[in-house]
């Protein structure tokens, strides 16, 4: 500084909730030098000048200016932007305005294995609550787990239970939305099989999908746990597999690279023309386990990779694929939640594939999907690896929408109380008043279903009776950002009350009330306590479809189910913690 220096400009800076910021850079214009802001914020700066200007600058936080004055203190806020809020919050699947909900289930662990712990979404009352949001995703990773157990002949674990991944497993005929429209949304209203005195409401909302001809090139990086833990068969065998199958279906525009970490972190290859598939897949081949797990690093790594060979406007995405039994580094959920965070600034996407038994860590691979603006999936089989990564490939892997998320709001003539199926909230989340959505990515050519249990008014009833179906039942508005475009964007759509008795329903939606019966039944929900696995078997043959497969490996389970639970029934108390 200048000799001739002698003005003091003193002050100090906090965030929008008067905390103080510590190491924040402050350049004064007049000379270029930079100074930070110590331990309570505060700063002291010379200056030739009685005004000065000052910038201000923390990773995190909008940078500000401001023209300085000598002879006052200095107060200064920097507002966080989004992301940095979403590090010191709780995201919710779900979300009903105003209304104060507590978590009380605490344990996450089933045997070695981990999940979430989830809190059942109870009846709302509409006239207090006519609004509630939840978050649109193509996460699938459930259903797949909770066949894993039920094949064994296990129980499934209560909180690897989330109906609406259930729900998204199941493909139905997709319903293009308009030329200039992401979305096309249909609602329907229904009897409810479980309950004579309620009523369903769901709610369907298709996704464009993409022309083939015109997907853009990918720049995928393979970042995959060759450690200890996933020495056996169902793990890095079927991985080798399944990115095998991947593989095959690469362009000569698309790139992929692989990055391991087991004994060693590294970049296995490095990254490669879609045509080189020979490449390809003998580099996967030669991938050995061996070593601890850390993923942290890993992680760093790939994105890094992926960073240095960004495609602007095209499909840059990290494929996480792991047991999630991260031991070196980094190893809880906050922790990692905060990395990923991070990590997806840069525009990279994150897709998850989880893999194993015995110690699996759902918990974990769920938060790093979620907060990675991405999706997870399971896989326990080889068909399931073709599932994903090949016949719902562009669900998978090509984005439409992205931070997606919809808001209902009931008319209170119509509906008393009502009640979302599925979407359960963490715990954590629930006890947390300052816990937010955030929103899901929508893949191409996706059709997502949510269906509310409903108690109508009685001038719905009469309505029923008389056949007047010309109200409007519920808005739905879906909120949401194109790939790599910053503003929100919203699809408004009026529900109307076009009620129609269970059995004459759309095929497809008579279908999914099974699978959402069958959720609840394996989640134990007090909200279905009456209702025995003979009743849910009988819906399942009457709603399914002989010829596909899918619907008879879900009968199969179902029946599956009723041997295992069956029997214990009586001495279970359905709808309370058994923890």
């Amino acid at each position: 500084m200048p000799l001739s220096a002698q003005y003091y400009i003193r002050g100090e800076v906090r965030d929008d909730k008067g905390n103080p910021l510590q190491n924040v850079k402050i350049i004064l214009y007049s000379t270029g030098i930079t100074y930070s802001s110590g331990i309570g914020g505060q700063f002291g700066i010379l200056s030739s000048n009685p005004k000065d200007s000052l910038g201000f600058a923390l990773e995190g936080y909008e940078p500000f200016a401001l023209t300085s004055d000598a002879a006052r203190y200095q107060n200064i806020m920097l507002k966080m932007m989004p992301f940095t809020a979403s590090l010191q919050k709780h995201p919710r699947l779900s979300m009903t305005k105003d209304l104060d909900m507590k978590g009380e289930r605490t344990r996450l662990a089933a045997g070695d294995e981990t999940y979430n712990a989830l809190v059942e979404n109870d009846l709302v009352r509409t006239d207090l609550y006519p609004q509630t949001s939840f978050v649109l995703n193509v996460d699938k990773a459930s259903y797949s787990n909770i066949r894993r157990f039920l094949t064994g002949s296990s129980e499934a674990p209560r909180d690897a239970v989330r109906i609406e991944e259930m729900l998204n497993y199941f493909p139905v005929r997709h319903d293009p939305p308009a030329s200039d429209s992401i979305f096309k949304l249909k609602s329907y209203m229904s009897s409810c099989p479980w309950n004579p005195q309620t009523q369903l409401f769901f709610v369907q909302v298709h996704s464009r999908k993409l022309n083939l001809d015109h997907i853009p090139p990918s720049n995928l990086v393979f970042l995959i746990d060759v450690s200890g833990s996933m020495d056996l068969p169902n793990r890095l065998p079927l991985l080798k597999s399944a990115f095998s199958k991947l593989v095959d279906h690469l362009r000569p525009i698309d790139t992929v690279s692989i990055v391991v970490y087991g004994s060693t972190v590294g970049v296995m290859l490095p990254p490669t023309c879609g045509s080189e598939k020979k490449k390809i897949l003998q580099a996967i081949s030669e991938l050995e386990p061996g070593g601890f797990t850390p993923g942290e690093a890993g992680i760093r790594q790939a994105y890094k990779l992926a960073q240095s060979t960004f495609m602007k406007n095209g499909n840059n995405r990290v494929i996480l694929a792991t047991d999630g039994d991260f031991n070196v580094g980094m190893k809880g959920e906050k922790d990692l939640e905060d990395l990923i965070t991070k990590m997806k600034l840069g525009g990279v996407y994150l897709t998850c594939l989880g893999v194993g038994m015995g110690n699996y860590k759902d918990s974990k691979i769920e938060i790093l999907a979620k907060k990675g603006n991405g999706n997870f999936a399971y896989i326990d089989n080889e068909q399931e690896a073709e599932k994903v990564l090949v016949k719902e490939l562009t669900q998978t892997l090509y984005a439409v929408a992205d931070d997606v998320y919809m808001s209902v709001t009931f008319n209170p003539e119509l509906v008393e109380s009502y009640r979302l199926i599925g979407f359960d909230n963490k715990r954590g989340a629930m006890s947390d008043t300052t816990s937010t959505l955030e929103g899901g990515e929508v893949g191409s050519g996706h059709s997502m279903l949510a269906i509310f249990e409903v108690k109508p008014t009685q001038h719905n009833r009469d309505a029923v009776e008389k056949g007047i179906l010309n109200e409007t039942l519920a808005t739905a508005d879906i909120h949401y950002r194109l790939p790599e475009h910053k503003d929100l964007r919203y699809f408004h759509q009026q529900c109307p009350y076009n009620y129609l008795e269970f059995r004459e329903m759309e095929h497809s939606m008579r279908f999914s009330t099974s699978v959402a019966l069958f959720g609840q039944m394996l989640h134990m929900s007090q909200h279905v306590r009456n209702v025995t696995w003979e009743q849910e078997l009988v819906l399942v043959k009457e709603t399914m479809d002989p010829e596909d497969p899918l619907h008879k490996e879900f009968l199969d389970l179902v029946t599956k189910a009723q041997k295992i639970y069956g029997p214990l029934k009586k001495r279970k108390r359905w709808g309370e913690d058994e923890y």
